[in-house]
């Protein structure tokens, strides 16, 4: 038993130093179309030879933040589990350190079914993340420094899985699974049909509509194309027109997920909003347009709209209003989902330098917009990097305003006196 404790702390000691060697490098953020290019002509063992060296460097950036979080959240269950997780993929990507520049079909094969185990270990590390905030919540006050941080490493954090995911994906679909019955390039379709993703998420999201109200919102879908100045109604007109398709080089799982959650969120506020037995609904409108920068797609429902006092909480981790997934139900709408949607949607349109935004009308209805890169070289990753500056982040208390209000200052209000003693008193307290 001392023998084993003994190696068990040598281990721990070695996989602490390598992640100090690789935390000190900077993840090496690669544009669209360097991940196409690569596609189309790296062989095998250069994708071993990169990802060998890249993917230990971005779980190393992303476990030295774990010790910078509250104490109380490290100390969850579920944190616990995550942490475990990331430690053991690291600790298997470690295995391949000493492979040579030139690595044999066996090493090839061998990092291959290593990235599939991986990719499968963290299936369920974003519902296991947000089990551990819940769990925090439940246990323990939440003062506003706390919030901040967990804010800014969940972002961070989620941002790093959907890139280490990219990754392997990328590797095993070229190298492994051999799955190109598309023409894709990986998990990369270079002439990604926008309308055809945009008609998808709108299907499925209204099969759940339908299949809980009984009812659901029509889509009307407009496009517009700069660079031909088309413009064209494409529903309820009935299909694509495929004469004039709007493409653009992109992951079209990840647009799917950002589509099919706006859409889920429009369809359900239309529906209650209105009530399930309304004659009419009025429509979901999307304007998908193609710029020479920018392609554009908006989403605008008239489903009451969201006051501004609750705008700054629909990106934000700590307020899901979904009940834990143990406790959930069947009668949880499916549409409501686990309240981590569109903060993960913003994440998956920042990846390439895009973004997602929401604008609302208090009594009418939402607009929500994406906005992604329109040229492949100008797309890049957005990766989070484990620094100085990020470590001041999580030290750094929470400002306190410094303009006056009645919602800010009326509980430090107290009558004022002539006598100059309680004068300084009021001053003072």
């Amino acid at each position: 038993m001392k023998l084993y404790r003994t190696l068990f702390r040598q281990a721990r000691a070695l996989i602490e130093e390598r992640l100090d060697f690789y935390s000190q490098f900077n993840p090496s953020p690669l544009s669209m179309q360097q991940f196409t290019d690569f596609g189309e002509n790296a062989t095998n063992s250069e994708s071993f030879m990169f990802l060998k060296k890249e993917l230990p460097v971005r779980l190393a950036n992303i476990m030295k933040e774990f010790h910078l979080l509250p104490e109380n959240l490290l100390h969850m269950p579920s944190v616990g589990v995550v942490r475990d997780l990331y430690r053991q993929s690291f600790t298997d990507l470690l295995e391949f350190e000493g492979s040579g520049v030139s690595p044999n079909t066996n090493i090839l094969e061998k990092f291959t079914d290593a990235l599939v185990k991986i990719r499968n270990r963290h299936t369920d590390v974003v519902m296991t993340m947000a089990q551990g905030v819940m769990e925090l919540k439940d246990a323990h006050s939440i003062n506003a420094n706390t919030e901040s941080n967990i804010q800014y490493f969940l972002d961070r954090f989620y941002m790093n899985r959907i890139s280490i995911r990219m990754l392997i994906n990328q590797h095993t679909m070229l190298f492994g699974e051999n799955i190109n019955s598309q023409n894709h390039i990986g998990s990369i379709d270079p002439h990604c049909n926008v309308v055809r993703v945009i008609e998808d998420a709108y299907a499925n999201a209204r099969f759940l509509c339908d299949q809980y109200y009984l009812a659901s919102p029509e889509l009307i879908l407009r496009a517009h194309n700069e660079r031909d100045k088309t413009t064209r109604v494409i529903k309820p007109a009935g299909g694509p027109d495929e004469t004039h398709p709007v493409t653009v080089v992109y992951v079209p799982s990840h647009l799917y997920h950002m589509l099919f959650e706006l859409f889920k969120n429009a369809m359900r506020a239309v529906v209650e909003h209105h009530g399930p037995a309304a004659d009419n609904f009025p429509p979901v409108e999307v304007l998908l347009v193609m710029g020479q920068e920018d392609l554009t797609i908006k989403l605008s429902d008239q489903g009451g709209g969201i006051p501004r006092s609750l705008m700054d909480l629909l990106f934000n981790y700590m307020y899901s209003t979904a009940p834990q997934p143990a406790v959930s139900g069947l009668d949880t709408p499916p549409l409501a989902g686990y309240g981590y949607g569109l903060p993960l949607s913003r994440l998956y349109a920042r990846y390439f330098h895009g973004d997602l935004q929401v604008t609302s009308y208090d009594g009418y209805g939402t607009d929500a917009t994406i906005y992604l890169k329109a040229l492949s070289s100008e797309a890049n990753e957005l990766l989070p990097v484990y620094n100085k500056t990020c470590q001041r982040q999580y030290s750094t208390p929470v400002q306190t305003h410094d303009w006056s209000s009645q919602v800010h200052s009326a509980m430090f209000i107290r009558p004022f006196s002539t006598n100059s003693r309680n004068k300084h008193q009021h001053n003072t307290s």
